[in-house]
């Protein structure tokens, strides 16, 4: 019955948002914002693959409409909580009697997401910190659900989304999730990083607890901050301070580590009282081969040259073209629109130009879709990019792009 209570929520979501598209397509005007509600109420409680399929689209702020996009961060940061009751059932399933273990364990969570929920606890000798705890029955439910979510993700081919990408995105977001299944992972994920990135002192990584931690609960020291998406008006220096570090970051990553943090959503970030960047969520790290990594160097790199013929030869490269006719007025566009962050000197993030730009070209980069088609392999690197961009527009980043990416791009060819 429960199973059957979730498809038939999905189902009607599904049908409005549909419904808010076909609207569009006909040339009316769709209730966004009330899709985006609805979206909201429905998905907070469903948890899961729906819910975090609409997460990841809340991070394509320049695709969206704005009052969509808007509702659906809301899933970022205010997810209906699961009730103490059935959190409680799996914490004594991991450790039996709580009384034995904690001296306290605080009913209501700060902090509710897709796949889990987080609790501050206080250990029996007074040591304070955090219980990441999955969602119960989440793994018995997530193929049902994600049968219903690939029946959702056919709406794509409304915007023309080539059905080979709709299936990419769909496989990509199937193996995140069973991925994020097991905290054991992320335990292991955590601890990795922690060791790595020991010498950048305005990092943070929470240290995980092997003892305390299983399969489906993830205990950590607590890390207190103020989230990413709080800091928009904050001191100008606190903001730049933490978006240097995020750039340095995401840099040493990809190109000293091969790895990538692949979960960019705001409410995994923060700034502890000391200005650091703290990273909270490791559920979602993806190799990033050398191969690839030099591809799309070449392609920022005929990019920034503004050469269209170059872009089309490396776009062929990547397997991100297909068809005959290269859109080549479409290319010389994006060089334009793209090129002022990589000018010399510190460049604003949150220069509006710069994403009005970028907005504008939406619809065109959508009509030319039966030459233009991502790669599989390219869709999470590209989304968690896009996401950190967005990180670094929120925080009014002032970054000298061309002084970072001019060394990266001699490598590429190298």
């Amino acid at each position: 019955m429960r199973e059957r209570g979730r498809t038939r929520r999905l189902l009607g979501l599904g049908a409005r948002t549909g419904g808010a598209l076909l609207r569009t397509r006909l040339g009316g005007q769709a209730d966004w914002r009330g899709l985006g509600e609805a979206l909201f109420e429905g998905l907070s409680e469903l948890k899961g693959p729906a819910m975090k399929l609409a997460q990841i689209m809340s991070q394509w702020d320049d695709l969206l409409p704005p009052d969509l996009a808007e509702e659906l961060a809301r899933l970022q940061r205010q997810a209906e909580p699961m009730p103490w009751a059935s959190i409680r059932r799996t914490l004594e399933a991991h450790y039996g009697d709580l009384e034995a273990t904690f001296r306290e364990i605080e009913e209501r969570p700060f902090a509710s997401a897709s796949m889990g929920q987080v609790h501050r606890a206080v250990t029996l000798d007074g040591e304070s910190l955090v219980l990441k705890v999955q969602y119960p029955g989440l793994a018995e439910v997530l193929e049902s659900d994600l049968a219903q979510v690939r029946r959702l993700m056919r709406l794509g081919r409304w915007f023309k989304v080539p059905q080979a990408r709709l299936d990419a995105l769909f496989e990509e977001l199937a193996s995140s999730l069973r991925g994020e299944l097991d905290y054991r992972a992320e335990a292991e994920a955590l601890a990795r990083y922690r060791a790595r990135y020991a010498h950048l002192e305005r990092l943070v990584i929470p240290e995980p607890l092997p003892a305390l931690s299983g399969e489906r609960v993830l205990a950590m020291r607590y890390v207190p901050g103020t989230p990413l998406r709080e800091l928009e008006g904050a001191d100008d220096a606190l903001r730049q301070g933490v978006a240097t570090v995020l750039a340095d970051w995401i840099t040493e990553e990809l190109f000293t580590h091969g790895e990538l943090h692949a979960d960019p959503h705001a409410g995994n970030f923060a700034a502890d009282d000391q200005g650091r960047l703290v990273i909270y969520d490791l559920g979602a790290v993806i190799p990033v081969p050398e191969p690839r990594l030099r591809a799309m160097m070449r392609l920022l790199d005929a990019t920034l040259a503004q050469d269209p013929m170059a872009m089309d030869e490396a776009l062929l490269q990547l397997g991100g073209r297909q068809g005959q006719g290269a859109p080549l007025a479409l290319y010389r566009e994006s060089a334009e629109a793209v090129a002022p962050l990589f000018a010399p000197g510190e460049q604003d993030f949150g220069d509006v130009r710069v994403h009005r730009r970028l907005r504008d070209l939406t619809p065109k980069v959508w009509a030319a879709m039966d030459r233009l088609q991502p790669p599989a392999d390219t869709l999470l690197l590209s989304r968690t990019l896009n996401g950190h961009y967005w990180n670094l527009v929120r925080l009014g980043a002032r970054l000298d792009m061309q002084r970072r990416t001019h060394p990266l791009l001699a490598w590429a060819k190298g």
